[in-house]
């Protein structure tokens, strides 16, 4: 890894240890206003939105969080929105609360990801350990990501030659054969092979083979 992919993938990691923030989204200011002071008594941060229009004007948080989010809001829906952010933010666990819940819609925002579904009133510490719980969750989604951002980075720095010697290694092909598929030496295959194993970080052939698993799911071997 390079002096400058370090300190990139030290500053990702050390967000995900940043202090966590809830984002509550509720057109009831006494609802708002009640979790807010709860959430900061646990020492986490809070913000609040009275629309779903509100927070998508917020920039994704890249800290552990989660959103505490209503059914029914002014404009979009609580499930809108949830469709709205599903794939842009899977760092961002969604916990729903409504003053009216139905099972269909609790079912369909348990398949589109929701992690909890509350019906108001709720007791105020299931709800935090709710929170908690989505919390490690971003945190973990977090840690994944800052990881398979260095992996693409490092990826990046290998030449177009490089790549093609990883691929044909990693498909199980000797150094010999590697060299016959790409009309090259086998003392040149072990050149580009080493350098492929320094700047990939990887310390054998098994963990090249992890590593171009998680780079290419669908070409990685059965």
């Amino acid at each position: 890894m390079t002096p400058a992919n370090a300190v990139e993938y030290e500053s990702e990691s050390s967000s995900a240890h940043a202090t966590p923030v809830v984002f509550v989204v509720d057109d009831d200011v006494s609802v708002r206003e009640s979790l807010e002071a709860m959430i900061r008594f646990t020492g986490l941060k809070a913000e609040t939105f009275a629309s779903a229009q509100d927070f998508l004007g917020r920039p994704r948080a890249m800290v552990p969080n989660c959103l505490v989010l209503d059914i029914s809001l002014p404009d979009l829906s609580g499930l809108d929105l949830q469709k709205r952010i599903a794939c842009k933010r899977t760092d961002m666990p969604i916990i729903f609360i409504t003053g009216y819940g139905d099972v269909p819609t609790t079912v369909r925002a348990m398949k589109a990801g929701a992690v909890e579904f509350f019906t108001k009133p709720f007791d105020d510490e299931v709800l935090l350990d709710a929170i908690r719980h989505a919390i490690e969750r971003s945190r973990a989604a977090l840690c994944e990501e800052a990881g398979m951002q260095s992996i693409r980075d490092r990826y990046t720095s290998l030449s177009q030659r490089e790549r093609e010697v990883m691929a044909l290694v990693v498909s199980g092909l000797l150094n010999k054969q590697v060299g016959a598929e790409l009309g090259i030496s086998e003392i040149t295959v072990k050149a580009h092979r080493g350098q492929v194993m320094r700047k990939m970080d990887a310390r054998s052939l098994a963990e090249l083979v992890n590593i171009a698993g998680r780079l290419h799911p669908s070409r990685a071997p059965a």
